[in-house]
């Protein structure tokens, strides 16, 4: 089997990192500087416990691919980049490549399953950081991340179970789970929180709002009748798998919403986190404040460029107070 990751950003490039230093073959589609850097000079990878440079095939389009019946694709960019990627995979690869999205949010494989016959999802609980060309990051001691999968929209084969062995001997935890969309909802819900980060500076009160932005979420979730796993169920699988250490005296700072922001790529993935939760509550009349104003101010910030975490909380809470008033 090989394995190619569309997008070796943080998530991706951990991912093919871990696969290729398990003798794996591996291909990785990136773009810009960071393609750039790959290509001249290898994926530098950092952990806890080294920092290597690896020589990983990386391309900057599947069209580049002489595609094989042994392929599968992890897509593993943001979630607003994925139609455009989609589209060149469906025109060079045709739509019986077998497609796993790796990706945050719930709008991916949905996506997917217009133009692809085989699609599945896949859990994502990894701290993988790309804040440099050519460089990726993850904190993680020991287990890598969790990345259990399933067939879109349920059930299980053999295909997935031959991908979690693999990602398994490559340090990862991963299982097949044939509900495995009921733990993508419940890490909706924890990633509503990322836009806080990106959008402002940590303090008391983004506690409150990430209550807010989640309450807001299971109210939507349960209006459409959607069901999630559960806390307990999360807590269970999780464990204390992943545990955290240090990459030259710095432990990790935030997470992917806030690298958008700082590496200043115009764009960010709150459509489709808060942005879903706003959806469900404009489909079945639930309010949404929190997650509208981080949604608008998350985009505001990354389409003119400015500073993550420019917006002070107290402002933020203001101006969710006027979008709840109305």
């Amino acid at each position: 089997m090989r394995f190619i990751i569309y997008g070796a950003g943080g998530i991706g490039g951990v991912i093919g990192a871990q696969l290729a230093l398990n003798g794996r073959d591996v291909v990785l589609i990136a773009r810009g500087n960071h393609l750039q850097a790959i290509q001249e000079w290898g994926l530098t990878y950092q952990t806890p416990h080294r920092s290597e440079v690896l020589d990983i095939l990386a391309i900057g389009h599947p069209g580049e691919i002489d595609f094989r019946v042994d392929d599968v694709v992890l897509l593993t960019m943001k979630s607003q980049h994925t139609r455009a990627a989609l589209d060149d995979l469906y025109g060079a690869a045709g739509d019986e490549i077998p497609v796993i999205c790796c990706q945050n949010g719930v709008a991916n494989e949905r996506a997917a399953l217009r133009r692809f016959r085989r699609v599945y999802a896949m859990l994502v609980y990894l701290p993988a950081n790309a804040l440099e060309p050519g460089v990726v990051q993850t904190h993680a001691l020991e287990t890598i991340g969790v990345l259990d999968a399933g067939v879109y929209p349920q059930g299980t084969d053999d295909l997935i179970a031959e991908v979690t062995g693999a990602l398994t001997a490559a340090r990862f935890s991963a299982v097949p789970n044939p509900t495995v969309l009921r733990f993508k909802y419940a890490k909706l819900l924890m990633n509503l929180g990322n836009a806080i980060s990106a959008v402002s500076p940590p303090g008391e009160a983004a506690t409150e709002i990430r209550r807010q932005l989640q309450a807001e979420g299971r109210a939507c979730l349960d209006a459409a009748g959607i069901d999630l796993a559960s806390r307990e169920e999360v807590r269970e699988r999780r464990g204390e798998l992943i545990r955290m250490g240090e990459i030259d005296g710095q432990g990790r700072q935030f997470g992917s919403s806030w690298q958008s922001l700082t590496r200043g790529t115009g764009d960010i993935e709150a459509d489709y986190l808060n942005g879903e939760i706003v959806l469900l509550g404009r489909l079945h009349g639930v309010p949404t404040p929190a997650n509208a104003v981080l949604q608008r101010l998350a985009n505001t910030l990354a389409r003119e460029h400015a500073p993550a975490q420019s917006i002070p909380l107290a402002e933020l809470q203001r101006r969710i107070s006027a979008e709840a008033s109305g």
